[in-house]
């Protein structure tokens, strides 16, 4: 039970990593057409995520490989119930990378803004997707006594789902609209700065909104009420929303970044939690749920998991940090014409 007590935890911890570092440039690409005018303010949000984006996904590949080799039986279910949604995801991500390298192959103007166009839209539907994948998840999908999930695609897109999706694009929003400011000058950074101090009522409203719906949908509080002390979890949120709005308001937008991740973080794991132990809860009947005790691998498997992540993580993260401070510097006019610059 340790054992898989830990392996959930850190399932947990890699999706709320993922939404943290990928949630910021799926939330410039969402708002690229409205920030950017010229293809000049285009390259400006393309290269603020350039090096980032792909390594950031490597966390979505991460919790992916989690389920597969710590909770076999819930990828499986997971993954052939929520086949058509996980599909479209997986599509718009390839799409939306193949959008960074392919748009600045010609030097056509038509050709650009249909890649831009892809780009936008497959950093609009990731998040969407997300969104409505936890939510439904959250609430519970229709899977039988055979681990079938009885339901279809259109029957994820229920009040919860969806208002789990408009969650996570205006979360992400947010986030990208931070990092956009950060990266940028001039007239960018303004407009980044202007659509991120819209975007945090909008994103507050719709966290109250969605916890409401969340105590009529689901069962995620019930492990709160059990355990009240999970609930520094919200807490934390609530600091990290208002610290994020103050840090934004007095220009420290590095700080305002940082909190809006501990909310991201947060948020995350308050529905994780919620769940446990289930992975994937049933709304026909909770014997039919996936479990970590009717879905985990053997202990020996977790174990040498485990010392495997003790040693390779620490390096990611390292890596990655390396990353973000080599790369912190501004997009700027000057620095769109390095031969690197997409």
């Amino acid at each position: 039970m340790y054992l898989e007590t830990t392996w959930f935890v850190i399932w947990g911890v890699l999706w709320a990593i993922y939404f943290i570092l990928d949630g910021f440039d799926l939330g410039m690409g969402t708002l690229m057409p409205a920030l950017a005018k010229t293809d000049t303010e285009r390259r400006m949000v393309l290269n603020s995520a350039g090096p980032f984006w792909d390594g950031n996904e490597v966390w979505l590949i991460t919790a992916g490989g989690v389920t597969f080799a710590a909770f076999p039986l819930t990828y499986a279910v997971m993954f052939s119930g929520l086949y058509s949604a996980l599909l479209l995801l997986l599509f718009a991500l390839i799409f939306r990378g193949v959008s960074f390298e392919f748009r600045s192959k010609l030097e056509d103007p038509g050709w650009r803004k249909i890649w831009d166009g892809i780009h936008s839209l497959c950093s609009f539907l990731p998040a969407l997707l997300l969104g409505v994948a936890f939510a439904n998840i959250f609430m519970g999908i229709p899977i039988n006594a055979d681990g079938i999930n009885e339901g279809g695609l259109f029957d994820l897109l229920n009040i919860y789902g969806l208002m789990g999706g408009v969650l996570f694009v205006v979360m992400f929003a947010y986030h990208g609209a931070i990092w956009l400011g950060i990266k940028t000058e001039g007239v960018m950074h303004e407009r980044a700065v202007k659509a991120a101090k819209v975007a945090w009522p909008f994103f507050l409203g719709l966290t109250v909104l969605f916890l409401g719906l969340t105590y009529e949908f689901t069962n995620l509080f019930a492990n709160y009420m059990e355990y009240p002390w999970l609930l520094v979890i919200l807490v934390l949120a609530v600091v990290g929303f208002f610290l994020s709005r103050a840090s934004l308001g007095a220009g420290n937008l590095w700080t305002a970044w940082a909190f809006n991740a501990v909310t991201i973080g947060c948020i995350t794991m308050f529905g994780v939690l919620g769940m446990y132990p289930r992975l994937l809860p049933s709304s026909l009947n909770d014997e039919f749920s996936m479990t970590i005790m009717n879905s985990a691998s053997t202990p020996l498997t977790l174990k040498i998991m485990l010392g495997v992540a003790l040693v390779f993580v620490p390096i990611v993260i390292i890596y990655q940090s390396w990353a973000y401070k080599t790369f912190s510097y501004k997009v700027t006019e000057e620095e769109l014409k390095s031969d690197e610059a997409y």
